[in-house]
């Protein structure tokens, strides 16, 4: 009896689409969680990389004798970050 429904002509071809689908539905999951990660890791390294950036125009800025408060550029440009500053 078990082997009736297999011998349908649709059968293999509903199974090969489930199959299909079922690994594309997983894939897809696997793929949007690494985007949301690689954002998310993009994001941070973004804040230190301005972090930096403000520690050298800071070291400029003394080099060159304009003063200003220590720390200041980093703080400014460490604190605004790309993913805070996108608007949806």
């Amino acid at each position: 009896m078990a082997a009736a429904f297999l011998r349908h002509p649709l059968t293999p071809l509903s199974l090969n689409l489930s199959a299909l689908a079922g690994a594309t539905y997983l894939l897809r999951s696997h793929h949007i969680y690494n985007l949301e990660e690689h954002e998310a890791r993009m994001d941070e390294l973004e804040g230190t990389l301005r972090g930096h950036i403000g520690y050298i125009e800071d070291a400029l800025d003394r080099i060159e004798g304009k003063g200003g408060d220590k720390g200041q550029k980093m703080n400014e440009l460490y604190n605004q970050r790309g993913k805070d500053e996108k608007k949806q």
